[in-house]
């Protein structure tokens, strides 16, 4: 199962440490279709990250609002999984009952207990249950934590830079886990990440953000057939096409505002 996600209008403000106030994202509009991958690119400080907090339910908008299936998002939900840049695994339980542990926390776990063992086998991490976050690799922890998060079954898979401080192999190996899990699953996914090469290999559709405070630029659509091959002529002439706008993205001229 999947969702639909609707965002309209959306702003964010904060207020830094010296009580001044900050606009995060800036009347961002953007519908995600049900089953669609969509990755969100824009330089550090954009709101990526807010935005995909606001959907996952950890954050408000002051303005706007968010809905997923036409009901209005409001707080966290299991139909909303969510991975961290660094996984965020519990050091104290093993691969087991790190994947086991929403289950556990929902209260439902002895019903469903056989999807930990079905999980643990989607991610390719059989013969290391009982190993513990310090004793497998980084990429084996974030596969840790995408088994975590999918085991509740959510419609919408939040991915917050997940790859990112992985060696180039092991991102790729990720990165192909990912895609077979979404086309098995048909969840609706969205990545944040700074690399323009792995929204292609993995978008449907690529949103680029614009600096603070984030607004949407443009939203690329990526109709390359898979398998996707990084070196192929389409790949590298899109590419090129994105750098362009996101270099034009960076350089637009930020209106003035008053809050």
């Amino acid at each position: 199962m999947s969702s639909s996600i609707n965002i309209q209008n959306v702003d964010r403000i904060y207020t830094d440490t010296d009580g001044k106030a900050v606009q995060a994202l800036k009347s961002v509009d953007l519908d995600i279709r049900a089953g669609e991958f969509i990755s969100l690119i824009g330089p550090s400080g954009c709101g990526k990250t807010t935005l995909l907090r606001l959907i996952a339910g950890l954050d408000k908008p002051q303005a706007g609002s968010l809905s997923i299936d036409g009901g209005k998002i409001a707080g966290t939900a299991p139909e909303r999984g969510y991975v961290f840049q660094q996984g965020s695994l519990f050091p104290w339980l093993d691969v087991e009952h790190n994947i086991a542990y929403g289950l556990r926390a929902r209260g439902v776990l002895r019903q469903r207990k056989a999807n930990v063992e079905k999980y643990i086998s989607m991610v390719g991490l059989e013969g290391f249950e009982k190993s513990y976050p310090h004793q497998i690799s980084g990429g084996m922890a974030q596969r840790v934590a995408i088994a975590r998060a999918l085991i509740n079954e959510p419609k919408a898979l939040l991915l917050d830079e997940p790859m990112g401080a992985l060696d180039s192999f092991t991102r790729a190996d990720l990165q192909d886990k990912l895609l077979e899990l979404w086309q098995k699953n048909g969840t609706t996914m969205i990545l944040v990440t700074h690399d323009i090469d792995e929204a292609i290999y993995l978008s449907d559709r690529i949103v680029i953000m614009t600096p603070r405070p984030g607004r949407i630029s443009r939203v690329i659509d990526v109709t390359l057939p898979r398998p996707r091959h990084r070196g192929g002529a389409g790949f590298l002439a899109l590419r090129r096409e994105i750098l362009e706008l996101f270099e034009l993205a960076q350089a637009q001229p930020q209106p003035e505002y008053n809050i």
